[in-house]
């Protein structure tokens, strides 16, 4: 089967509705991925169709549960994941892409430049030492660190009434008990991933007025 059969399966398979376009370009930076995994050592995973579950239709999971975010940061996104194939799928939701490994933002940069995504912005940079005003109203993180980390790390960058989407495999009881005072869960998601056998959740997180 080819990717881009692969692709439209899965996006039927989830309930996800993108424009041709947006297929072209998921399917693209899959094989830009691909290349460059060859030399770059981005990611583990080398099979293409292997990328597509575990990578692309692993990211796009999250899309119908980000709400009215409109400036997303990902952070530690290795190749881009979540945060470019959530680009390619939203061109009006502005993602900002923190990673700290230069040739994996180097690879970002280019990923941009030839999929051509103007709403996309790869920052090569500690996530604690990035500042931006207007800050994010959605901070997504991709098996990044533990929960605690990843909000005492990123909590600066929250705009009020934003809320940071966790990416995580099985439910993390004990990662959600040692969340930092201030910061509580308001909705895990089962996510369900074409062609994965794997638990796969979404915690959402967001302060509660004491932070």
């Amino acid at each position: 089967m080819s990717d881009m059969a692969t692709l439209e399966r899965g996006l039927a398979a989830m309930g996800i509705e993108l424009p041709e376009a947006a297929h072209e370009k998921l399917v693209a930076y899959a094989a830009l991925l691909a290349k460059w995994n060859k030399v770059y050592n981005l990611t583990a995973i080398r099979d293409s169709s292997q990328m597509m579950t575990l990578h692309l239709f692993d990211a796009l999971s999250v899309l119908p549960h980000l709400g009215a975010v409109t400036r997303l940061a990902d952070v530690g996104s290795g190749g881009g994941l979540p945060g470019i194939p959530l680009a390619i799928a939203r061109p009006e939701l502005a993602v900002t892409s923190i990673e700290t490994v230069n040739k994996k933002a180097t690879f970002q940069q280019q990923a941009k430049i030839e999929l051509k995504l103007a709403n996309f912005e790869p920052v090569c940079a500690r996530v604690e030492e990035v500042r931006r005003d207007p800050s994010f109203d959605g901070i997504i993180s991709r098996a990044f660190s533990e929960l605690s980390d990843f909000i005492r790390l990123t909590a600066h960058l929250l705009a009020p009434g934003g809320r940071f989407y966790a990416m995580k495999g099985v439910y993390p009881h004990e990662e959600i008990a040692r969340l930092p005072e201030g910061f509580r869960v308001v909705e895990s998601v089962e996510l369900t991933v074409p062609a994965l056998d794997a638990h796969r959740h979404l915690i959402i997180i967001e302060r509660n007025g004491n932070a």
